[in-house]
């Protein structure tokens, strides 16, 4: 199994930025794709980003040119910086971890965009 660990969710006014990171407990340059999603109140979990391990990067088109992923494969981190934040941002997010033919979760972390 991999575990997954999200930390950097808090509370931001609109406008606003915050980094989101996640651990991994096994190595993630062998990891098909890292990756985020979020779910807020009333709907279904959707992706955010996502990273391969060969480093291409895909986005929803909500957050296409406000969002980075990023990875620390040394660390075994995977990294979301969000700018430019909206109120609609506010969701849970999930770190996501894709191995093999199984996919992992983190707990979330809470993100809430005030306006």
């Amino acid at each position: 199994q991999v575990q997954l660990v999200e930390s950097g969710g808090g509370s931001v006014q609109a406008g606003g930025s915050l980094r989101l990171s996640c651990g991994a407990s096994r190595s993630i340059v062998v990891m098909n794709a890292m990756g985020w999603y979020r779910q807020a109140p009333g709907k279904q979990r959707e992706l955010v980003a996502t990273i391969s391990s060969g480093g291409s990067t895909n986005y929803a088109d909500s957050v296409k040119g406000r969002f980075t992923i990023s990875r620390d494969n040394a660390n075994n981190m995977v990294y979301l910086q969000m700018n430019s934040l909206t109120p609609e941002d506010t969701a849970v997010y999930y770190c996501n971890a894709r191995w093999s033919l199984s996919y992992y979760w983190g707990q979330g972390t809470q993100v809430t965009v005030s306006s």
